[in-house]
C-alpha cells in the first residue's frame, strides 16, 4: 500500500502555496514532513484530504485517484487527518466524539475496542466532556477519533506540540503501534529528536515543494539538512 502524490499545485485564491509537490508514504512506515514555518506543510495535508482543491497534480492511494474528490469522500477511501488544534467537539463527551469519528465505518465495536486499547486513558473518561480534558488527553481523543475511520493513512499535524514529556511519550508509543499494524503515518514534526526517534523517512519541504527526502538511518542530530531546511 502506498500513498502517491505527484506534481501537486494548490493554494488560496491567487496565492499559490504548493508548487509541484512529489511525495510518497508507505504502509507500516512513518514519514515525517519537516520545514520552516510557512513552507506549506499544513496546506499539503489539507490538500491531500480534499479540504483545499488542487489546481493540478495527482493523489492516489493503492492506485485509486483521490484528487478531485469532495472532502467528505476522502476519508471513505482510507485517509484520516488530525489537524493542529485538534478540532474536537468540546461540549460532546469522549464517547460521542468517537462515535462521530466512526460514522463513516458504521461504529463497529471492534474498532472502538481497538482505539480504547491504544489509549486506555480515554476508556476512563468516556462520559467526560471533551473540552474538559487535558491537552494531552484531547490529542489522544483527536487521534482516536481519526482511527475510528479505520484509515490506511493517518495524517498528523504536529500532534505533540505544547504537551508535557509524559504525554508526548504516550502519543509517540501509539504512533509506533499504528506503524506496527501497517498504517502509513505522515507526521508534521519540527523537533529533530522526535523525528529521529519515530520516523523511517524524512521529507524536507521548501517553498511549497519537497526539496529532499532521506531515510532516517542516514541522519544524525547534527546533520546539515536540519540546519539547511529547518533552521536548527
Amino acid at each position: 500500500m502506498a500513498l502517491e502524490v505527484q506534481g501537486l499545485i494548490a493554494g488560496y485564491g491567487p496565492v499559490t502555496v504548493l508548487r509541484g509537490v512529489d511525495f510518497r508514504a508507505e504502509a507500516g512506515r512513518i514519514t515525517c514532513l519537516m520545514g520552516r514555518n510557512g513552507v506549506g506543510k499544513s496546506t499539503f495535508l489539507k490538500a491531500m484530504m480534499g479540504l483545499l482543491p488542487a489546481d493540478s497534480g495527482t493523489i492516489t492511494l493503492d492506485g485509486t485517484s483521490l484528487h478531485g474528490l469532495p472532502a467528505h469522500e476522502v476519508p471513505k477511501r482510507g485517509l484520516a487527518y488530525v489537524p493542529q488544534g485538534r478540532r474536537l467537539f468540546g461540549p460532546l463527551s469522549v464517547a460521542e466524539n468517537l462515535a462521530v469519528g466512526g460514522l463513516v465505518q458504521g461504529n463497529d465495536a471492534a474498532t472502538l475496542t481497538r482505539v480504547l486499547t491504544l489509549f486506555p486513558r480515554l476508556r476512563e473518561r468516556l462520559d467526560q466532556a471533551a473540552g474538559t480534558l487535558s491537552g494531552g488527553e484531547q490529542q489522544m481523543l483527536a487521534i482516536a477519533r481519526a482511527l475510528c475511520l479505520k484509515p490506511k493513512v493517518l495524517l498528523l499535524d504536529e500532534p505533540t506540540e505544547g504537551l508535557q514529556p509524559s504525554m508526548i511519550a504516550l502519543i509517540q508509543d501509539a504512533i509506533r503501534s499504528l506503524k506496527a499494524e501497517g498504517v502509513a503515518v505522515v507526521l508534521v514534526e519540527q523537533r529533530v529528536e522526535s523525528v529521529l526517534k519515530l520516523a523511517d523517512r524524512v521529507a524536507f519541504m521548501v517553498a511549497g515543494r519537497i526539496e529532499k527526502a532521506m531515510e532516517v538511518k542516514d541522519l544524525t542530530p547534527d546533520a546539515d539538512v536540519f540546519r539547511t531546511y529547518v533552521g536548527v
